[in-house]
């Protein structure tokens, strides 16, 4: 595996701080890259050397963060519900502006939806459909149930700025997956 530049590293990381900063204060949409470029103290042509656009960055950021929640599903495969859970919302606490701002009307709208998709993903595996209470039930309809119950949930958390730690969130959620799958 290469070693990516610190300079680089750096500038891709003042300029996803200067997104998630800027979206606290205006939509997305009217965000320029004029003010991404003086928020992160880089050059507009510096933007263009890392990223296509302002959307693209918005979608490498998006990425991040779905592909670290992945590899803390894989990290956490032989956990119970409320441990894995555990390790998720340590993760939404850490990264809290990032997930308030996806998350709220000032967020990007797609954000909720690629969440929502990869839940959906994740959660195939987890669904039981041949015992319990979700016997004979379609598979499809309890996974598309459970990720958008896991999604508004989460989205309450941070809707209303975390009105309980995230330890009592895991808790939470955990019971009711251990629920809902098994």
């Amino acid at each position: 595996m290469t070693k990516v530049d610190r300079r680089i590293l750096k500038t891709q990381e003042a300029l996803k701080k200067a997104v998630i900063e800027l979206m606290s204060e205006k939509k997305f949409d009217d965000i320029t890259i004029q003010e991404l470029s003086d928020r992160a103290n880089v050059s507009r042509g510096t933007i263009y050397l890392h990223y296509l656009d302002k959307y693209d960055l918005l979608d490498k950021l998006i990425e991040t963060h779905i592909n670290e929640l992945r590899e803390m599903c894989k990290a956490a495969a032989d956990m119970d519900f409320i441990d894995g859970s555990l390790i998720w919302t340590e993760y939404f606490d850490q990264n809290y502006t990032f997930f308030a701002m996806m998350l709220t009307s000032k967020g990007a709208p797609y954000f909720r939806n690629r969440f929502l998709d990869f839940l959906v993903e994740e959660f195939q595996d987890e669904v039981d459909i041949t015992k319990g209470i979700n016997e004979g039930l379609n598979k499809d309809v309890v996974v598309r149930f459970v990720a958008s119950a896991y999604v508004g949930v989460v989205e309450y958390w941070f809707t209303n700025d975390r009105p309980f730690p995230h330890h009592v969130l895991a808790e939470q959620l955990g019971t009711l997956l251990e629920r809902i799958c098994n």
